[in-house]
């Protein structure tokens, strides 16, 4: 471990200034890897020159909130990113894509997309479909219950924030093999099967204590997805188009329903 680089603060809970301003390259690196946030060398030295700039170096805290903000699961590099194929260079998957072909296509029934929580198409003169669907790959590879459970809840949130009803809920999901030989697995990778039980688990606590039913989806298995499981979560539903607005203005109240959330986030 760099102890070196760690500086204990005088806080009543555990909290450490990291010394990246003077770290070399390495040291960088190795910082990254103890405090599992998971970023590469260009991405640590971007942060020490921000930090160089602020003149002070960052706590542990601030530097795996960083971590959480640029991971893959956040942030989707890969879909966001510069992809080389076939001698092609793609600037962004998901612009050249899937934004692309929408936007060109750009049919009439098409109410909402890419502006708001949920895409939303028109049913009829009154009534709108709203649909949201995320990946949660990632959480579900650490944690299966919980990042499965949060995928459910995440889509369930959007379309609600777009005033619409949730009637349903789908999901596609991707395993390895459940009988994949242990000693096979790629280093800190969870078994298949551990994984395969708690994603489903997760599903369908959170789905079924909200009473939405799944109403449809996929599942495969196979050799590709034993080191990055797929976990696609959706959710659909009805929305009274005279219900939707987007004109939030200072003074608004808003109202918050439920129970807190945890220290945990």
């Amino acid at each position: 471990m760099t102890s070196s680089l760690y500086i204990r603060r005088d806080t009543p809970f555990p909290l450490f200034e990291v010394n990246i301003l003077e770290a070399s390259d390495q040291q960088l690196l190795e910082v990254s890897r103890e405090l599992g946030i998971g970023l590469n060398l260009q991405e640590m030295k971007a942060l020490q020159q921000y930090f160089r700039r602020l003149g002070r170096n960052p706590t542990d805290v601030e530097l795996q909130t960083v971590g959480q903000t640029w991971s893959e699961h956040c942030f989707h590099k890969t879909f966001k990113g510069i992809i080389e194929f076939n001698g092609k260079e793609i600037d962004s998957l998901f612009k050249t894509y899937i934004m692309k072909a929408t936007r060109e296509i750009s049919p009439k029934w098409c109410f909402s997309v890419f502006e708001d929580n949920a895409g939303i198409i028109r049913f009829d003169r009154d009534y709108g479909i709203a649909v949201k669907v995320e990946t949660h790959n990632h959480p579900s590879a650490i944690e299966p219950f919980g990042g499965a459970a949060t995928g459910v809840g995440g889509v369930i949130r959007d379309i609600l924030g777009v005033w619409a009803d949730p009637i349903a809920c789908t999901d596609v999901l991707g395993f390895g093999p459940l009988d994949y030989p242990y000693e096979k697995l790629p280093p800190g990778v969870k078994h298949p099967k551990y994984i395969f039980m708690g994603v489903v688990a997760g599903i369908g606590h959170y789905g079924n204590n909200m009473g939405i039913p799944t109403v449809n989806g996929a599942i495969y298995f196979d050799e590709s997805y034993v080191g990055n499981v797929v976990v696609y979560c959706g959710c659909i539903g009805l929305l009274p188009l005279k219900k939707f607005r987007r004109n939030a203005k200072p003074g608004d109240i808003i109202v918050l329903a439920g129970g807190k959330t945890g220290r945990d986030g």
